[in-house]
């Protein structure tokens, strides 16, 4: 049995894959991810030990690219960006994913979603098993949720009913997407399709996340398969330097912002807000660069390191709420501040806080004086002993549990 694993995002999309690659290796299934080809993802995905076929370009350069094209867009400029980039994403990634997929009996694709009609479509062309993956609820229609908020395509003030606000959602889905996957598949010499957004989700869902941090209450919109996160262990040590800055003193603060570049105020306004709750900092470089503010031998600057082993050592943890980021520090039992900045990390911050194990923080721009609130939740004895209660009951086996549905699933439809 071989499968194929995509996805095109950072390394909150890579590193799961990695971690249900080598599940699906353990079960001798031949599986292979394709991703990025960044110098870290391809370290990643040889650490553990699953192929790298790359995506059509590296992600970093191209994110950061994408994100300067669009900021000072208006709302009608951002929807064309969205439709020119969905296009582009597209043709360059079928080409890519058919490559990938030659002799794969199945594709599951994260990620992007054009990335993931690209990889629909040559699931449907090769005759392969498709399904499409998610790793936070609130991308799944539900009476529960409202669906993501577009820019260019709002959702229209005053309509509380979700059922209908889904609705609307493949009519913007439609138009952001459509005409890319259909200007694709006429390439192709295929039909177009009416709604988009239900051809790339397919008839069910790996849900990819804690049933504690993330809980699923069930839909009749669509069949999702609730599996836990995917959890790549990860044994290395950490450097020494750290370690000496470790053993030095108390527990410090983490901050790291991972693929989002926040402004360099951001990590300012942190290692001021830790110094204000007189404690030390270990900031993470991250694709914003940030590092220390000063040579106080208070603060610790690191690049990518092993969170596993570094978030059960520290104090709290200041993060963007990344999915990963977020079922990381829970798992360590580390308390959680979050300044979420954009897609699913409003609902990770959201959940934190509703669980006791963290503050989440208003706004996507922190000051030093709002995040010494935060900490302040966040370094209680309450936020500390319920973190701690919570780390217990994160679960380790979601990749585990996904393989073993793949196989499943993949093997019904060989017969």
């Amino acid at each position: 049995m071989r499968i194929l694993l995509s996805t095109y995002g950072s390394r909150g999309d890579v590193e799961p894959l990695a971690a249900l690659g080598a599940a699906l290796q353990a079960h001798g299934v031949e599986a292979k991810v394709s991703a990025p080809g960044d110098t870290e993802f391809a370290a990643l995905l040889a650490r553990a030990g699953v192929p790298l076929a790359p995506a059509f370009s590296p992600v970093r350069e191209w994110a950061k690219e994408m994100i300067n094209r669009s900021r000072s867009a208006s709302p009608e400029d951002r929807a064309r960006l969205i439709a020119g980039q969905a296009a582009e994403i597209v043709a360059r990634q079928y080409e890519a994913l058919g490559a990938a997929a030659e002799g794969c009996d199945a594709v599951v694709a994260f990620g992007l979603f054009p990335s993931c009609a690209a990889a629909r479509m040559v699931a449907e062309q090769c005759g392969m098993r498709y399904m499409l993956g998610t790793f936070c609820p609130i991308w799944l229609p539900s009476p529960h949720n409202r669906p993501h908020e577009y820019p260019s395509h709002p959702l229209p003030p005053g309509v509380t009913d979700n059922r209908l606000l889904w609705e609307m959602d493949v009519r913007t889905k439609n138009a952001l997407f459509g005409e890319a996957i259909n200007g694709q598949r006429a390439s192709l010499g295929l039909p177009p399709v009416e709604n988009v957004r239900d051809y790339v989700y397919g008839k069910r869902v790996l849900l990819a996340c804690d049933p504690t941090l993330g809980p699923w209450p069930g839909s009749d919109l669509i069949d999702a398969a609730q599996t836990g996160a995917f959890i790549l262990p990860d044994e290395r040590a950490l450097p020494d330097d750290l370690e000496a800055f470790l053993a030095a003193g108390p527990p410090p603060v983490y901050v790291g912002f991972g693929s989002i570049s926040v402004a360099s105020e951001a990590g300012r306004a942190a290692i001021e807000a830790i110094r204000a709750n007189g404690l030390r900092a270990v900031i993470a470089h991250g694709w914003a660069g940030l590092g220390c503010i000063d040579n106080g031998g208070d603060c610790f600057a690191v690049g990518e390191v092993n969170q596993q082993a570094l978030f059960g050592r520290v104090a709290a943890v200041i993060h963007h709420g990344g999915a990963g980021t977020t079922v990381a520090a829970a798992r360590a039992g580390a308390s959680q501040v979050i300044v979420p900045q954009i897609g699913d990390q409003p609902y990770w911050a959201k959940r934190a806080a509703e669980l006791g194990i963290g503050a989440a923080h208003d706004g996507p721009a922190p000051t030093m004086e709002s995040l010494s609130a935060a900490l302040e939740v966040a370094l209680a004895a309450e936020t500390g002993a319920r973190a701690a209660a919570v780390a217990g009951m994160i679960r380790t086996d979601g990749a585990e549990a996904a393989a073993r549905r793949l196989i499943e699933l993949v093997g019904q439809s060989s017969r």
